[in-house]
């Protein structure tokens, strides 16, 4: 746990860089989707938008490989409810959906 004490304060980021960067390692990595729960959680409470996310997932997918993007897209996708990718029509999935 030492590796973590202090790692946000050290760093000198903003609260949201922060936490987008730790998303962006997990991808890279390929951490299973709990893993995400933490730090997305805390983005969300920061109120960090999905489109943040988004935007570090397309950012970093030249660097880290589509396939492994995509399969973190759809594990946070399925950890908070959150369409990250776009659908192949590029339509909405909901889109005529009644509720």
């Amino acid at each position: 746990m030492r590796m973590t004490d202090g790692a946000y304060e050290q760093s000198g980021l903003d609260p949201e860089t922060y936490l987008l960067t730790r998303i962006a390692a997990l991808v890279a990595m390929g951490a299973a989707p709990a893993s995400y729960l933490l730090n997305l959680g805390a983005a969300e409470d920061i109120g960090v938008p999905p489109a943040r996310i988004q935007g570090t997932l397309v950012a970093i997918a030249p660097v880290v490989g589509s396939a492994r993007v995509v399969t973190a897209a759809h594990g946070i996708g399925d950890a908070f409810g959150l369409h990250l990718l776009p659908l192949p029509d590029g339509g909405d999935e909901d889109e005529g959906a009644t509720t």
